[in-house]
């Protein structure tokens, strides 16, 4: 049975066409025509229906009734047309940023120490991992201790936890920095060697393209570490030595390590505002 007469169907549609209507209950009907005759149906009621085409050069407004012996695999679908009401799944907060913080034996443990304070200050979310020798230089080269440290990060890891939340990629992270880096640690994330937590947690963060920064810290540079480093960069990592710089007239020693930690700081897209940018000469 055809919605329309075919004079009415043939001026309005023509070889192809869509009719749409609604019904007294309001349930929305179309119907379109693929080639010769009204194939297919998206919705179907049993009440009265008014239908227009929207493309009529006239406005041809007929009554019809569609019935079940209209079609015959026509189903009532009346109950499962019913909106469903669904409570609201309530959204989590958003999180602060998170940033994973590791400390290894290189000389430099005052870089590390800064950047903790700096990301403490900007309320970035920090997980600290040291090493054994990072104790070890941390209490040689400053007056911190390996607790006083720790007390700076929101969340402290032993190195030798390899079920720490950031040993898994699900575990939503913005970006790790190693500082200062040994050579033994680049050497392993160059390899993907994951002996301990540090090298472990710079792997995932490398597998899941998300930014990862090594303060490598050594001079001179052999072949070895060289390739090292080719190596990380090849694969998403940022290697950044520490190399001081004097444009900005640093007065002191923590000058210059301000200026370093804000130039790290700058690959995660945070501000420190502890040093002076480049502007160019300046005319007296």
């Amino acid at each position: 049975m055809c919605l329309a007469s075919c004079a009415e169907r043939d001026s309005c549609l023509g070889a192809k066409g869509v009719l749409r209507g609604r019904c007294g209950r309001g349930v929305e009907v179309e119907s379109w025509e693929e080639g010769s005759g009204w194939t297919r149906y998206r919705r179907s009621c049993v009440h009265t229906i008014t239908l227009s085409h929207p493309y009529s050069s006239f406005k041809t407004v007929q009554q019809r009734s569609i019935t079940a012996m209209d079609r015959p695999d026509y189903t009532d679908n009346t109950a499962t047309e019913q909106k469903v009401e669904r409570p609201e799944v309530p959204r989590p907060p958003p999180r602060r940023k998170r940033i994973i913080v590791a400390m290894t034996g290189a000389t430099g443990s005052i870089l590390g120490v800064k950047t903790l304070l700096a990301l403490r200050r900007l309320n970035v979310e920090t997980h600290l991992v040291m090493s054994k020798w990072a104790e070890a230089t941390l209490k040689h080269e400053t007056d911190y201790t390996g607790a006083a440290v720790r007390a700076l990060a929101d969340h402290a890891h032993s190195h030798h936890d390899m079920a720490a939340p950031i040993a898994s990629g699900s575990f939503r992270v913005d970006g790790m920095v190693v500082v200062p880096c040994s050579m033994k640690t680049l050497a392993a994330v160059a390899a993907g060697h994951c002996d301990d937590l540090v090298a472990r947690a710079a792997d995932v963060v490398l597998k899941e393209r998300r930014r990862l920064v090594l303060v490598a810290r050594e001079c001179p540079l052999s072949g070895v570490h060289i390739d090292n480093m080719a190596r990380v960069t090849r694969s998403g990592a940022v290697v950044f030595p520490p190399v001081m710089a004097f444009y900005h007239r640093p007065g002191t020693v923590e000058d210059l390590v301000d200026h370093a930690v804000g130039r790290m700081l700058d690959l995660f897209d945070l501000e420190t505002g502890d040093f002076e940018r480049w502007n160019g000469f300046q005319r007296d």
